[in-house]
């Protein structure tokens, strides 16, 4: 099988590419525009595992026509910053060329080629305004949601277990993920109009050693790297406390269900769309990160910036159990397990924030 995978030299692309490469049967094909600092380093070690790495630009369609034939298309390709178009420092028609437009070149492709396509969608298709809504409280430095959500089965898609792929997507999102949401209605409607194989995979926060790391991306690796290099840190938001939760999910747990996904049968419009995170168990705030990294690396202070930032929200924690319904599918890296990875990467690599961290931010 033919495998293509946009921003191959992305974290998730090359961390997928590897993956796919050493489990072996597959021919990898990957492309990417290295506009992202960094994104270099990772053109080298694809090439030397087989992957044939190629220039392009996902936004341009002559570059995506230019491509070979393929199976199946992995799209790895994005502007994950939520704050991109919206922070004065990004554009926001780029932000919708890259990550819709692109999906749109994708599409045509795949109509062209009859390959399958998965898109690597995120958890910020739900909506920010209702996330915000739900009730909190803090337990042990972290945000959870109150006794009012948790003593029911579910409310409005939200429950013990996290946000159900049943949560309100109704705006406001941000502008990223309303890119992504318009990106997931086309695919699966070209895959509806073209008889595409489609499936939407609605990610949690996707982190690991090598990614690059920004206040507004990658908070997991710029989180650690900074806490080793004594950068400025702020908890930013919600009482400048560090309350806010996440969950984390290591890019190579997707693989088991990558596969599955390659040789399923035809399945509905509403089985294709699950939601991929590390659930309860991989949640972790931004002080409890920082209580981690003290332990491990000696304590230090942590600035207090009560300021609210664009769409940004306390809580959000993925239900998988669509997932594990469908797929069988679960997490296997523990977040204990990727956050020592992610340090163990700092240590070996100390430019590695110098190479792609904006610290105007």
């Amino acid at each position: 099988m033919r495998i293509l995978i946009s921003g191959v030299c992305g974290f998730v692309g090359s961390t997928l590419a590897r993956a796919l490469a050493q489990s072996g049967g597959h021919e990898l094909v990957g492309f990417d525009n290295f506009i992202r600092p960094g994104s270099e380093t990772s053109r080298v070690g694809l090439k030397k595992l087989g992957v044939r790495v190629l220039h392009g630009d996902l936004r341009a369609a002559s570059d995506v026509d230019a491509l070979p034939a393929c199976d199946w298309v992995i799209d790895a390709a994005a502007n994950p910053s939520v704050l991109a178009g919206v922070d004065g420092q990004t554009s926001s028609r780029q932000l919708v060329e890259h990550n819709l437009v692109g999906t749109l070149n994708t599409l045509e492709y795949c109509k062209r080629h009859r390959a399958g396509l998965i898109l690597l969608s995120t958890s910020r298709v739900y909506s920010a305004a209702r996330l915000a809504l739900l009730p909190v409280a803090v337990e042990k430095g972290a945000f959870r949601l109150s006794a009012a959500v948790t003593g029911r089965a579910e409310m409005d898609g939200a429950g013990p277990a996290g946000v159900t792929e049943d949560f309100s997507t109704l705006a406001p999102l941000s502008l990223y993920g309303a890119t992504k949401l318009a990106s997931e209605a086309l695919a699966l409607e070209y895959g509806e109009a073209f008889g595409i194989p489609v499936f939407v995979n609605r990610c949690g926060v996707l982190a690991g050693a090598g990614q690059f790391g920004r206040a507004d991306q990658g908070i997991f690796a710029y989180w650690i790297n900074c806490w080793i290099r004594n950068r400025p840190l702020r908890y930013i938001g919600f009482g400048g406390q560090g309350h806010q939760v996440r969950d984390c999910l290591h890019p190579r747990d997707l693989l088991p269900l990558l596969s599955r996904q390659f040789a399923a049968p035809a399945l509905g419009t509403d089985d294709r769309i699950v939601n991929l995170a590390g659930g309860n168990a991989g949640a972790i705030s931004l002080l409890q990160l920082s209580n981690w990294c003290a332990g491990r690396f000696g304590a230090r202070s942590v600035a207090a910036d009560p300021a609210p930032r664009p769409f940004d929200i306390p809580w959000l924690v993925l239900d998988c159990a669509k997932a594990a319904h469908l797929w069988s599918w679960s997490p296997q890296t523990p977040l204990l397990s990727i956050l020592d990875e992610i340090a163990a990467h700092a240590a070996e690599h100390p430019d590695w924030l110098d190479l792609s961290a904006d610290f105007s931010r």
